[in-house]
């Protein structure tokens, strides 16, 4: 059935009235819970200050000028980044020097004194570990130890996340236009309650990797089919800013993240508490319909009549025959049979020179994207001052970002605003590089309009992407550069870990990408009011000629996202 025809229900029912809107905060909503979890390891996994256990009770403790008789009255002296020795008495008399990751006893038992110059035994940590617990009372690093030689458990907690997410999107993305759209959203969402519950009793530090991995397909999943049924609810009219607002709610779930952290300091209750965010979608899910799209290409007519009239009816507008239009676009098609859809391949965005070079441009962006936009949140917490208020200042600089991409796209065109948030994010990942540690007020202010710029390219790359390649390969280039994205994702926490190694290597990173990125756009053609191609004859003969044509991102959202959900994504 031709889109164009499609298109003629929501001329009947309304493109986005009070039925599609109380459909479209329902879903939503679900978005909240989704943007939480994808950032939630920000405080699950908090490595606090931390020494080694003694081997024995403690009856008298010096550090640098304190002396005390508990270990854990000594984190106000502690010093972030600096090794520093702590002395203590055991109450056999025995002398250790505790350091973070090892701990010395002195032969010479005599006097409890830094100066020493006598023979010490060394011993690994075997009897745990103690942590400044001023902060957080737990964390999963508190939990099952994972410091010292167990560092690299902690970091690999978000990248196995996002390995999911990407790993969400295929199977989420195949089962919806198999299922239909409603199953899956439900499927996905039960999983994203039980699996984030499932996550905060764990026994051990592997089930609970397992529990997180299984809760970032459910989330990637909805994401999915999400942007797909609201799409396929909304009219033309509305549909660009329904769908790029649905990453503001996204930001929301930002936001309630760090509240949650400020007021929640036991990990699994915090995890409890996050998860309890979708028990409202979860058991409101079951008043969803099924998008009428999916309905009509399975052949189920009548309980697609039912959706349209129902639509109908909630907007006050006169109901919309199916038959008739049906009618319409039988009479319009070429032949009785329905065209066979063929298969195409990734070498197809690759099919000359000059394709191949968008393409490689497009999934450079695609990960620039995506790899910045999780590199400003998870680094927001290290910026000095409140993380709790750093996290939320990164979520709530989000909703202008996609409001800047729907006010501008229209107006300047998409390739310039392109270029402008890319090569923004690389002047302010320069800024923050220069900008000394202990000035964290213009530190979070330089990262949040680096996250703004950056959050509105990659508000922008979807909608882009989809209309530099022709029908053909549509959902292939939007898919391929999602899944690019997605890699970027994955990369994001680890180039976070390389701070430890030069302190300025995410920013560094995260700018040199952006200014290549905002460079090679240069090289890609502008799409505004250009006509949606659908051979490569098409789409080279536009790229060639100045021709301005008239069409609207929202034609594209309905090509791509009604016609094969497979592909399509947030990319969160």
């Amino acid at each position: 059935m031709g889109s164009s025809n499609l298109e003629l229900i929501f001329d009947s029912v309304g493109h986005f009235g009070r039925y599609q809107i109380f459909l479209y905060f329902i879903c939503a909503f679900q978005n909240i819970s989704c943007g939480i979890h994808y950032l939630a390891s920000v405080f699950l996994s908090v490595s606090p200050q931390h020494t080694c256990r003694p081997p024995g009770n403690v009856s008298q403790v010096l550090f640098q000028d304190l002396s005390t008789w508990q270990l854990e009255d000594i984190w106000t002296q502690f010093s972030v980044g600096r090794e520093d020795r702590i002395l203590v008495q055991l109450q056999d008399g025995e002398i250790w020097e505790l350091t973070s990751c090892q701990r010395f006893r002195r032969d010479d038992q005599s006097s409890l004194d830094y100066e020493y110059s006598g023979q010490k035994s060394s011993f690994p940590c075997l009897d745990g570990y103690i942590y400044d617990r001023s902060k957080w009372l737990s964390t999963v690093v508190t939990q099952w130890d994972l410091v010292c030689n167990r560092e690299w458990f902690g970091r690999l907690i978000q990248p196995t996340f996002m390995f999911g997410v990407l790993l969400g999107a295929v199977i989420f993305g195949y089962l919806s236009d198999r299922a239909g759209r409603r199953l899956v959203l439900w499927a996905s969402s039960t999983g994203v309650f039980l699996f984030g519950i499932a996550a905060a009793f764990t026994f051990d530090y592997y089930s609970f990797i397992v529990a997180r991995f299984l809760l970032a397909i459910s989330g990637s999943g909805y994401l999915v089919v999400v942007f797909v049924y609201v799409t396929e609810f909304v009219g033309m009219k509305s549909r660009t800013w329904a769908s790029i607002h649905l990453h503001s709610f996204f930001a929301f779930g930002t936001m309630v993240v760090a509240l949650t952290g400020y007021f929640v300091r036991t990990w699994w209750i915090y995890q409890i508490v996050l998860s309890s965010v979708t028990v409202p979608f979860v058991l409101c899910c079951w008043m969803l319909p099924e998008t009428p799209f999916w309905l009509i290409s399975g052949g189920k007519y009548e309980e697609a009549q039912k959706v349209i009239d129902t639509m109908a009816k909630w907007n006050r507008t006169r109901p919309c025959k199916l038959s008739e239009i049906l009618s319409l676009d039988h009479d319009g098609s070429a032949g009785n049979k329905p065209s066979q859809v063929e298969k195409h391949t990734l070498s197809e965005l690759f099919y000359d020179w000059s394709i191949g070079t968008r393409t490689l441009i497009l999934w450079l962006i695609w990960f620039t994207g995506c790899l910045g936009f999780y590199t400003f949140s998870l680094n927001s917490v290290h910026l000095g001052g409140s993380e709790y208020l750093n996290l939320f200042l990164m979520g709530v600089v989000e909703i202008p970002a996609y409001v800047l991409v729907c006010l501008g796209m229209d107006r300047v065109g998409r390739r310039n605003i392109l270029i402008f948030s890319l090569l923004s994010s690389a002047v302010t990942s320069g800024v923050i590089m220069v900008i000394p540690k202990d000035y964290h007020v213009w530190l979070v202010v330089a990262s949040m309009a680096g996250k703004f710029f950056i959050g509105a390219a990659f508000g922008l790359i979807y909608l882009y992407t989809a209309e530099l390649y022709p029908t053909i390969v549509r959902s292939l280039a939007v898919g391929s550069g999602s899944t690019v994205g997605r890699v970027g994702s994955i990369v994001a926490p680890l180039c976070i870990y390389l701070s430890s190694v030069w302190i300025i290597m995410p920013q560094l990173l995260v700018g040199t990408l952006a200014l290549v990125s905002g460079v090679l756009t240069f090289l890609l053609p502008e799409t505004l009011r250009r006509p949606l191609t659908t051979t490569w004859e098409e789409t080279e003969k536009e790229s060639s000629s100045g021709k301005l044509l008239s069409t609207t991102s929202n034609t594209v959202l309905e090509n791509v996202t009604v016609e094969n959900s497979e592909d399509s994504s947030l990319n969160k």
